[in-house]
């Protein structure tokens, strides 16, 4: 949409051309619009996801010498990284529902600030309670964030644009992976034996700070809604919110949540996510011991080559996002993306005594994990509006994530019971196959 309103008709040269009425708003260019929502928010947007993401999965680089000088057992290790997602699924509906209510500046600066402080704390670890309690918190605390964010876009991109723009923000995933790794590394490396923290202490403390900072600077940064944009012209802002009033009122959306719930297309989602969700909980929490598995043994080493495969995700997510909008295509586009990566844990296990080969199938599974995610997310913004998409979006997310808290725990019982990964990397390999058969196979009546 170009305008608000049509411009009034051409005059003769001899006559000067009237001025708008009070009631018209003058031209704007539509993808300027865009393109200035988007450099605006995006960034920020995936500055704190990035945040977001390596305080929830620094745990896995802490791993290396935590559970050595707490005495902690796999298990313990792979309950204490689940259990993050109970305390995520018990909060995240209540959160999104209070952004729709309170406004999302709000609502992401106290969700920001609390997982920092929790993070920092998560230094002071001593016994298997505390590790469980801290890592629940965060869990709690960091509820609603994403979802939030999923929620917050749809008040301000259109439909047609959101696969892309989904798969930017969704960069925060494979970002945390190439950025987070080496960080842990030179943390966990240049702080070992500087007093009076351990290396594992100091990254949790490290790591914390920089999300209480930028908590606070969300509440001076983010507008709840385009109104409120200053940086949008008056023009910029009707125009905006009128393109996404008008795609409200489209048909075949669901407005109430309770209606929502009763739709067989939520539910599909949400198993399909739990899949997905299975196999990026492996790649975040187990993602240094596999390259340790490799025979990789310095911090810093592992670090620099944990940062390959999300790498390589994150390009994939980019390109994926951009060619499902191009054609307007989701389903086939997240199927596909969950197919490959089936296929990456399976040769993943399979050749997990070869490192080479192992590396290479780990870098295919993460292009194939990581690149399902923008896609997948396009899917449900398609038949929720209103109320029905802050809670659908929460209720598929929070579900979705109980898959963090399983298959970490699984991986480990199942390490200490087989005395290697292999066993669990085909489990989750069978997941991303079901979800590649739910997308591909059960929604396409629904998308008929």
């Amino acid at each position: 949409m170009d305008a608000v309103s049509p411009q009034p008709a051409a005059q003769p040269a001899a006559q000067p051309a009237p001025q708008h009425s009070r009631g018209d708003a003058p031209a704007v260019d539509s993808a300027r619009m865009h393109s200035k929502v988007a450099w605006r928010l995006i960034p920020f947007l995936i500055f704190l996801f990035l945040l977001a993401w390596i305080d929830r999965v620094n745990v896995g680089f802490a791993k290396l010498q935590m559970l050595q000088d707490l005495r902690f057992s796999e298990a313990v290790y792979g309950l204490g990284a689940g259990i993050f997602f109970i305390g995520y699924f018990l909060f995240e509906v209540p959160s999104n529902l209070l952004l729709q209510r309170i406004g999302a500046r709000k609502t992401l600066a106290r969700i920001t600030i609390l997982w920092g402080l929790t993070s920092m704390a998560m230094a002071f670890v001593t016994t298997p309670f505390s590790f469980y309690l801290l890592r629940f918190l965060l869990g709690v605390f960091e509820a609603g964030f994403f979802p939030g964010v999923m929620l917050y876009l749809t008040y301000w991109i259109p439909a047609g644009r959101r696969g892309r723009i989904n798969g930017w923000f969704m960069t925060s995933f494979g970002i945390a992976g190439v950025v987070g790794g080496p960080i842990a590394g030179l943390i966990m490396s240049g702080m070992d034996g500087v007093a009076p923290l351990r290396n594992w202490q100091w990254l949790f403390v490290l790591e914390g700070i920089p999300s209480v900072i930028a908590g606070i600077v969300v509440l001076g940064y983010l507008p709840d809604r385009p109104r409120q944009a200053r940086w949008l012209s008056a023009a910029e802002q009707t125009a905006l919110e009128a393109e996404l009033e008008a795609e409200q009122r489209h048909g075949g959306k669901h407005a109430s949540f309770a209606q929502a719930l009763r739709q067989p297309a939520l539910w599909l989602c949400t198993a399909t996510y739990f899949c997905i969700v299975g196999g990026n909980a492996t790649l975040a929490f187990w993602m240094p011991s596999l390259v340790r598995e490799l025979g990789v043994r310095g911090a810093l080493d592992i670090g620099l080559l944990s940062a390959i495969p999300f790498t390589l995700g994150t390009v994939a997510m980019v390109l994926n996002g951009a060619h499902s909008d191009k054609t307007g295509e989701r389903r086939l586009h997240c199927a596909g993306a969950t197919l490959v990566g089936a296929a990456g844990l399976a040769l993943t296990a399979a050749y997990i005594g070869n490192p080479v080969l192992a590396m290479a199938a780990l870098s295919v599974s993460a292009i194939g994990v990581l690149g399902a995610f923008p896609v997948f997310w396009a899917i449900p913004a398609g038949f929720l509006t209103g109320t029905a998409a802050a809670g659908g979006i929460a209720f598929i997310n929070s579900v979705g994530n109980l898959a963090g808290f399983a298959t970490p725990f699984m991986m480990g019982w199942m390490k200490e019971w087989t005395g290697g990964v292999a066993a669990g990397l085909y489990v989750v390999a069978a997941m991303q196959l079901t979800s590649t058969a739910i997308v591909a196979l059960a929604m396409r009546r629904l998308a008929r």
